[in-house]
């Protein structure tokens, strides 16, 4: 990829917007890496991607059967940074914090394979780098309106009563009540009439293993006409994406970089595809990076006063699936 840097990118993005140019956009977590090409120049050869049934590939058939080995961090090293935040929340300096984990994981596909072969609304494979078969919306644009759909509440469809369990659950409510009305905040500096269309609803995902159910919820807000002249500087204006850093938004990210120790690069990142029209963006989540140490899966959950250690430690391992019916 041809990485360019924030000015660049947002010039870039307004001046395709506006001439009504079709491009895809990726950047990373901490928002220094950032790769923006028309789509009419995209190199398939390097970047294949997939947004609700729109690709810039011809479809091809994938060995669907995926055998994914995991092996996760102790629960003693996942424990470590859990408490660290649980200190940060009690010190007040974060009131909701997505923590996140790498997972050594083996397997006998490709990560092109398994990009053919999952199913998901948004999938992304970059340089045999990473791929993503990505669940969450980041941000949509169309129609003048700009909508944000968190997603924020997983558990396994197999647990008797799973959606009400789900539903009912206080701090799955208490995380997604600070999400939205963080991303509200969010939506209100870029848009007007910012609100809540829906709040907690159950989206499914199926695979061959099992049935997960997560919770999402809702918000709107209005643009004006001339919005394409300005979509850099709306993009850059909500990042990093709050359902995965947390709230305040600013000290949460300086405290993810002290507790995880590490870069996030992509993972959580977004990618965004610009159709001439309209605006649809994902979250970089369910992804899978290649690394001279191996495969390793990304993934987490977010923290709050009320989140419990090993609940949260099995959600993070709950996420590690590809999604193949």
């Amino acid at each position: 990829m041809n990485i360019i840097d924030r000015i660049t990118a947002k010039t870039r993005i307004n001046q395709f917007a506006s001439n009504r140019i079709p491009f895809i956009v990726i950047i990373n977590f901490e928002v220094d890496e950032i790769y923006v090409e028309r789509l009419s120049t995209l190199n398939s050869v390097n970047i294949l991607y997939d947004f609700k049934g729109k690709t810039n590939f011809t479809v091809q058939s994938a060995i669907t059967e995926i055998q994914l080995q995991s092996y996760p961090e102790s629960f003693a090293v996942y424990y470590e940074k859990f408490a660290k935040v649980k200190e940060a929340l009690n010190e007040g300096d974060t009131y909701l914090l997505n923590l996140t984990s790498k997972t050594r994981v083996k397997t006998h596909s490709s990560l092109q394979n398994i990009f053919f072969a999952a199913k998901a609304k948004y999938k992304l494979w970059v340089e045999d780098k990473f791929a993503v078969f990505s669940p969450e919306t980041f941000i949509e644009i169309k129609d003048n309106k700009i909508f944000t759909y968190p997603m924020k509440g997983t558990i396994n469809a197999a647990i008797p009563d799973a959606e009400k369990v789900i539903l009912d659950n206080l701090k799955e409510t208490a995380e997604q009540v600070t999400i939205v009305d963080l991303l509200r905040n969010d939506l209100s500096i870029v848009s007007r009439n910012a609100r809540v269309h829906r709040f907690r609803f159950i989206d499914k995902i199926i695979t061959r293993e099992k049935e997960i159910i997560q919770v999402s919820s809702e918000i709107a807000g209005d643009l004006t006409a001339d919005y394409r002249q300005h979509l850099g500087d709306i993009l850059f204006s909500l990042l990093p994406a709050g359902s995965i850093s947390g709230a305040p938004k600013k000290r949460t990210v300086e405290l993810i970089r002290e507790i995880e120790g590490i870069e996030r690069g992509f993972y959580t990142g977004i990618c965004g595809i610009f159709d001439g029209e309209n605006f649809d963006s994902c979250v970089l989540i369910r992804f899978i990076e290649k690394t001279q140490s191996g495969l390793f899966f990304r993934s987490g959950g977010g923290i709050t006063h009320l989140s419990n250690a090993e609940e949260e430690y099995k959600e993070m391992i709950e996420k590690i699936y590809v999604p193949v019916t």
